[in-house]
């Protein structure tokens, strides 16, 4: 029988969507991370909504943490932004509270942590066009360990994962690998990657066979998950039947199954407009009217069957609710 965690959901979206918070490029550089500056409280409420709903694994909202983030933040005490040297009782706070809100004494708190893209004003986490002095493995692995040791400062006691998210380039892989190894945290961690091309390849072009090579090959610490997440549910079979096949063809040890699929019916946020839009192009017939944590515990139950993974972490990215997680959890009870 498969082996299956529960994540948590969107938390920028759920703050959104739940609670009436508002997040811009300008105002909100950090977008969810800057609760931990304005509203730690609400962010708590939003986080325990998550724990409640019987998640074994709950990310921190620092996904778009960043040193750049934090100088375009501007403050009473900080008004021409927060330096780097006041950013560690943030990181430490995000730690506290997600501690707090996973409710449950046996569930798990994760590191979260975005790619560089996702600290660009626009973002590029979608496109993975990054500018001159981030266009490299070196510059990346550069910028993922000085991140890194920013949460070694602020103490990572209580964390047991740390999740690199969303990755858009072959090269960022490499490179959050070899910062891992570097940091000196010592805790399991995991890669997904995003997948919003309408083929299976990453926006960089990579493929589904170099991306896996790139997360389980070569030198450096092995990630105990690798997957997909923020990326559309109707593409999610086909790619993980891909990362079945090139996991199988490098041998070697399973990683578990990381798999936390948008929650949308095709819409996709615009960086420009900053809002939810269904695409011109978009194509309802690829729909499917199941419900969203069907389809999903779906794609966990077939590449089980198919003994490609036997280890899962499943939960949810963008507009995937608390409701929408405490339904996906009562579907893997069901069988």
């Amino acid at each position: 029988m498969a082996t299956v965690q529960i994540l948590d959901g969107g938390l920028g979206t759920s703050l959104g969507d739940l609670y009436n918070v508002k997040f811009t490029s300008t105002s909100t550089p950090l977008w969810a991370s800057h609760m931990l500056i304005s509203d730690p409280p609400t962010l708590e409420a939003c986080q325990s909504d998550f724990g409640r709903a019987g998640v074994d694994i709950l990310l921190t909202a620092t996904y778009q943490v960043s040193p750049e983030g934090f100088a375009r933040t501007k403050t009473a005490q900080h008004p021409e932004g927060i330096p780097r040297g006041a950013i560690v009782p943030y990181l430490r706070t995000a730690v506290d509270i997600a501690l707090r809100a996973k409710v449950r004494d046996t569930a798990s708190v994760a590191l979260s942590l975005g790619p560089y893209g996702a600290c660009m004003i626009p973002g590029q986490e979608y496109s993975g066009q990054y500018d001159a002095e981030h266009d490299s493995e070196e510059s990346l692995y550069v910028w993922h360990l000085e991140r890194l040791r920013m949460f070694v400062e602020a103490g990572v006691e209580g964390l047991k994962y740390v999740a690199f998210e969303t990755l858009p380039r072959l090269d960022e892989v490499r490179a959050v690998r070899r910062a891992m190894a570097d940091s000196g945290i010592n805790v399991p961690f995991w890669i997904a990657c995003v997948f919003p091309r309408e083929d299976e390849l990453l926006p960089d072009g990579s493929g589904v066979g170099d991306v896996v090579k790139a997360m389980l090959g070569g030198e450096g610490p092995v990630p105990w998950g690798v997957g997909i997440n923020c990326t559309k549910m109707h593409k999610l079979s086909g790619l993980v039947d891909s990362f079945g096949k090139a996991v199988k063809e490098i041998g070697g040890d399973v990683p578990s199954l990381v798999l936390y699929p948008d929650g949308t019916n095709g819409e996709v946020y615009n960086t420009t407009t900053q809002v939810w839009e269904k695409p011109s192009e978009w194509n309802d017939n690829v729909s499917d009217n199941r419900p969203w944590e069907v389809q999903l515990a779906q794609v966990v139950n077939e590449s089980y069957e198919k003994g490609h993974f036997k280890s899962f972490l499943v939960g949810g990215c963008c507009k995937a609710s608390h409701h929408d997680i405490k339904k996906l959890g009562e579907q893997f009870k069901a069988n």
